[in-house]
């Protein structure tokens, strides 16, 4: 009998882990948002978030989980950020460490910001991770588009992330 359970807990796991690696999320199409909330760590997703800002279908952009270390004159340099949307549309927050931290991150800057609808950027794979802990954080009156960035994922990326993916579902709200 617990032989039968075991097995079918392994063809949950790997069906899971099949639809989590095969259908990855999709970028969103443009619609307007009061911000674009962008967490460091893949490429294409820096870029996706002022190409947001600068089209202006958000008034503006925070990008969370930037080393301390980085200037934003570093920042402006490295991703051709004119001056002045530096000074008006980008908030470099350096508090958080992860993607527990970025949603935090975000609940805090988005309180001080009277932020109402946000567009959420980050790579396909991360995405279901990211938009949980976020919604965990945000109340349930402001409204997050989801924008995945596409990527190439390795397998072993997909099988790591599907793991904290799955703690995050399930064990996540324990400690939040």
């Amino acid at each position: 009998m617990i032989w039968r359970v075991g097995l079918g807990l392994l063809l949950v796991w790997v069906l899971g882990f099949i639809w989590f690696a095969g259908w990855l999320p999709e970028p969103a199409p443009m619609e307007r948002t009061d911000a674009v909330i962008v967490p460091t760590g893949g490429a294409g997703r820096i870029a996706r978030g002022l190409d947001v800002v600068q089209t202006d279908s958000a008034d503006t952009l925070l990008v969370t989980g930037v080393d301390p270390e980085v200037t934003p004159g570093e920042f402006a340099a490295e991703f051709e950020v004119p001056a002045d949307v530096m000074d008006c549309c980008v908030t470099l927050g350096f508090a958080a460490t992860d993607t527990r931290g970025n949603a935090q991150e975000t609940k805090e800057w988005a309180e001080q910001n009277g932020i109402q609808s946000l567009r959420l950027v980050t790579s396909d794979w991360h995405m279901r991770r990211a938009s949980i802990e976020l919604r965990r954080e945000l109340p349930d009156s402001v409204k997050v588009i989801k924008d995945a960035v596409r990527s190439e994922p390795s397998l072993w990326m997909l099988f790591v992330e599907y793991h904290k993916w799955l703690v995050s579902r399930t064990v996540g709200p324990l400690f939040s």
